[in-house]
């Protein structure tokens, strides 16, 4: 089979959307997840675990689904101890992230063994190797970092928890710092050999970011414990509203991801300014020490968190499932086999309550299961083209770098203009969870994650249109034409203007890419949340990969091309994500109240913390 005829089986099965069924409770084995330590690895079932905010007001009937307003829950305040983990990891990553671009790209500056330059125009930077390797090597530690989710999501979801891979890759992490900082001291610089501890540096360190990111967010939402949509009485109105679980998550990624961006904002902006005054090594240093601080707030709260235990081979059997929907519903009219991708019977024919005692052997799950995966195959679905997405927000990581580089910036770190991502990031965050979702709520227009991210992908569009006008008129005005990169002078063009295409993708991100996190963890089953997030994040790596096409771009006379090449398949995809997901948007709540499985999967939970209600 080709690759594009698998992609195409895949989506056509996960672009049926499961019916809204009542779970099928087997008596196999029922116990409660709390604190049972044993090592058996047979199939488990947990009796419905009934959450106290679950059990608040009533269920919502189909009038009050039209007409109540909805509300969000409260957030718990173990969730901000998490986002502070995530401040001190991500500071960790971008302050030395930042510095890739100018350690690798400009040579040592005369007289400077630390690669500091104090000089008002002066230009940091150690290895001489060029903007396209700059980029080459940016790409990959992008690719890598976001290709390591899934490692990080099977060792988690099946094997040790989310809490304990979270431990092992903090340890990846710092050592792979070490391994930057010993490649940034002045004697290393010196001896002609930095190259070898900085690559693998960036390998070890992209490995624990990536083990990292697939488990984090997940570990931040389950701190919230509603599930369910309840009618309650709104505390500031007294009146009838929904208590929606799917609001207050979608809460929850927003100030998580402002705790991303002030992380990353501190740790860019003051790294730059101690590349450029004191030298790399102190630059790559700083960040080591505060991301030392991930492990010691984990270890203190541990006792407060809940925690999922792992489920073993959950995915092995996920794909069982699938390859037996598909069973007979082949054709050699590719037409007919799309109708039978997409019929109601797809997954209702492989429920364990039809198939009955002819169920095969592997089948331990219940019927609720079989619509959650259904659901997940789903949410992958939606991911498809975000890649598109991401080859703009990858723009900021290297080239947008190199260009302020050719612009007047006044002492100014050509680096330190990224920061207007993140800053417009923590400015927004707070007016769009505090004054546009609410008011779009308000005036009953239902602002759903298929609609915000289409919406991300058009103003990721427009910032790289901004960016091909900058680069454009860079080449106009500056003083050796279209050969900017290695002019002695820059263009008169202010640094300042970047600030359109910086702010335009940091406002894009808020309903993108953090709608993305949200949409990975709701509707994935349980038992595979991390598994279908570093799903979220490889789409990422898949971008990278994508950008090595344009490599042969990222260098003069062709950046033009480069920004405008972006711009115009962002916003092809996201008027192709649209279109693709227009029957998903329409089924936003139904996918949201299908039925808690009972099945917990293989019992491996000889290490785990039990998950309280």
């Amino acid at each position: 089979m080709s690759g594009a005829a698998a992609q195409n089986q895949v989506d056509l099965a996960m672009s049926h959307e499961p019916k809204v069924s009542t779970p099928l409770y087997e008596e196999k084995e029922k116990e409660a997840l709390g604190g049972v330590a044993r090592h058996s690895t047979t199939d488990s079932f947990a009796p419905p675990v009934e959450f106290e905010a679950d059990l608040e007001g009533e269920e919502p009937t189909a009038e009050d689904l039209a007409t109540l307003p909805r509300i969000s829950g409260k957030i718990p305040w173990m969730a901000f101890t998490i986002g502070l983990v995530e401040l001190c990891e991500r500071f960790g990553y971008y302050g030395c992230q930042v510095l890739y671009t100018n350690y690798i790209q400009h040579p040592l500056p005369p007289g400077q063994p630390t690669g500091r330059d104090p000089t008002e125009e002066g230009q940091p930077g150690a290895l001489d190797m060029g903007q396209r390797a700059s980029f080459g090597i940016g790409t990959f530690n992008q690719f890598w970092a976001y290709t390591t989710p899934i490692i990080g999501a099977i060792i988690a979801d099946e094997y040790l928890g989310r809490f304990n891979t979270i431990f092992i890759a903090i340890a990846f992490s710092i050592v792979g710092h070490i391994l930057l900082v010993v490649s940034a001291l002045p004697s290393v610089l010196a001896s002609g050999k930095a190259i070898a501890p900085f690559i693998l540096g960036v390998i070890v360190l992209g490995f624990g970011t990536g083990a990292f990111k697939a488990n984090i967010s997940p570990l931040v939402a389950e701190q919230y414990r509603q599930t369910k949509l309840r009618v309650i009485t709104d505390p500031k109105t007294g009146q009838r509203a929904i208590s929606d679980p799917s609001i207050t998550l979608s809460r929850i990624f927003l100030y998580f991801y402002m705790f991303i961006n002030i992380g990353s904002l501190t740790g860019q902006i003051g790294m730059v300014y101690v590349e450029k005054y004191v030298g790399f090594w102190c630059a790559f240093l700083l960040p080591t020490i505060l991301f030392c601080m991930c492990p010691l707030v984990l270890w203190f709260c541990r006792h407060k968190y809940h925690m999922s235990p792992p489920t073993g081979s959950v995915l092995t059997r996920a794909f069982k499932l699938l390859r037996l929907a598909q069973k007979g519903k082949w054709s050699i009219n590719p037409a007919q086999t799309r109708r039978n991708f997409k019929s109601d019977n797809f997954w209702e024919d492989v429920k364990p309550s039809k198939l009955g005692a002819s169920k095969p052997h592997w089948m331990q799950f219940d019927d609720a299961w079989v619509d959650q995966v259904a659901r997940g195959l789903r949410a992958c679905s939606c991911f498809t083209w975000i890649p598109l997405y991401w080859l703009s927000y990858n723009q900021m990581n290297n080239n947008l770098t190199s260009q302020a580089a050719t612009m007047t910036r006044n002492g100014v770190p050509n680096d330190v203009i990224t920061n207007l991502n993140p800053i417009s990031l923590v400015i927004f965050i707070p007016i769009v969870d505090n004054f546009l979702y609410p008011g779009l709520r308000k005036a009953g227009i239902r602002f759903t994650p298929i609609k915000r991210i289409a919406f991300g992908f058009i103003l990721a569009s427009l910032a790289m249109v901004a960016a091909t006008i900058i680069q454009n008129e860079i080449y106009k005005t500056g003083p050796c034409g279209k050969y900017m990169n290695k002019c002695d002078d820059p263009s008169p063009l202010n640094v300042w203007i970047q600030s359109v295409p910086y702010i335009l993708v940091g406002f894009s991100e808020i309903f993108t890419s953090i709608t993305g996190l949200e949409y990975a963890f709701t509707k994935a089953p349980k038992n595979m949340r991390s598994l279908v997030t570093s799903y979220w994040h490889f789409m990422s790596a898949f971008s990278n990969a994508i950008g090595q096409a344009l490599v042969s771009l990222a260098e003069d006379p062709l950046l033009v091309w480069n920004y405008g090449v972006v711009a115009v398949l962002a916003f092809i995809g996201g008027v192709l994500f649209w279109f693709h997901q227009r029957p998903t948007d329409k089924r936003e709540d139904i996918m949201n109240m299908l039925p808690d499985s009972n099945y917990i999967g293989k019992d491996r939970r000889h290490s785990v913390v039990e998950d309280r209600a």
